[in-house]
């Protein structure tokens, strides 16, 4: 009797195993007919869709689009010079390349420009809405000489101006609370017939006002104990018959007292005042 070979696994014919390797072979992504033509619409697709960019920006760099007019809404203070000069130099390109930012932040470098707004309107105008500055008080820095203007918004702005209006001084960051304070102290100097042409508000929030008579009236902080309103509602009440004792020009006063103030006549040293 002959002795077997144990079987330790099935034998797989070589014809077998070349049928096998084609099979696999045939089962991968060259070898799908379905994929292959996705693949290709879409590189058809993304052909087709570069050709359109392409045409798109070629067409919009045709001088067939090129900017016709400009139309800046009225202004005020900017000069026709400035607009002609921010036009020629920051509008280029034609009417879908022109670089509006770019351009609006030409136009708010002007001096008196807070806000530019530029807008295409076919088929070759660009449309520019400026909105300017209005002044409401002159601003002079004590340390740096600063000479800048302060619009109704208590924004600082660098411009030049001749109109009749406040100084402000002190800390740049102060300028809006020295705007809305303004008001508050012309209208409670009105019985005076009195009105603020210069405003200081220290690092220490200590006020300082110039009236137009050039009289200048030291406030001081506000306290709790002794609100700054009613320090300056005091002196205001006591002026009708203050005023008609004085032999001289009033030039100062100095109300940081809690109970009274000083006051300083031309030539002469400080007084007490009334209480």
């Amino acid at each position: 009797m002959s002795a077997q070979q144990p079987a330790f696994g099935k034998t797989v014919s070589a014809p077998s195993r070349r049928a096998a390797e084609a099979a696999r072979a045939g089962s991968g992504f060259w070898h799908r007919p379905g994929w292959m033509n996705l693949l290709a619409d879409v590189l058809m697709v993304g052909a087709l869709l570069a050709l359109i960019v392409a045409g798109v920006r070629f067409a919009a760099g045709l001088p067939l689009f090129g900017l016709q007019q400009v139309v800046v809404s009225p202004v005020s203070h900017v000069t026709r010079a400035q607009i002609e000069y921010v036009a020629g130099s920051a509008l280029n390109g034609n009417f879908f390349t022109v670089d509006l930012d770019g351009a609006r932040r030409a136009f708010e470098n002007l001096p008196w420009v807070r806000n530019a707004q530029l807008r295409r309107v076919w088929p070759g105008t660009i449309e520019v809405a400026l909105e300017e500055h209005v002044a409401a008080a002159y601003w002079r820095s004590p340390d740096a000489g600063d000479t800048r203007l302060v619009n109704t918004f208590g924004e600082l702005f660098d411009a030049a101006s001749n109109a009749d209006m406040p100084v402000f001084s002190g800390d740049p960051e102060a300028s809006a609370q020295m705007l809305g304070r303004l008001p508050q102290f012309n209208a409670m100097l009105a019985p005076m017939g009195r009105h603020v042409t210069a405003l200081t508000l220290s690092g220490r929030q200590a006020w300082q006002l110039r009236l137009d008579d050039g009289t200048t009236v030291e406030l001081g902080k506000d306290q709790q104990k002794s609100p700054l309103d009613e320090r300056l509602k005091r002196f205001v009440n006591s002026w009708p018959q203050l005023s008609a004792s004085l032999p001289r020009p009033l030039v100062a006063a100095d109300l940081r007292y809690q109970t009274g103030f000083a006051i300083r006549m031309a030539g002469s040293e400080q007084q007490k005042g009334k209480k």
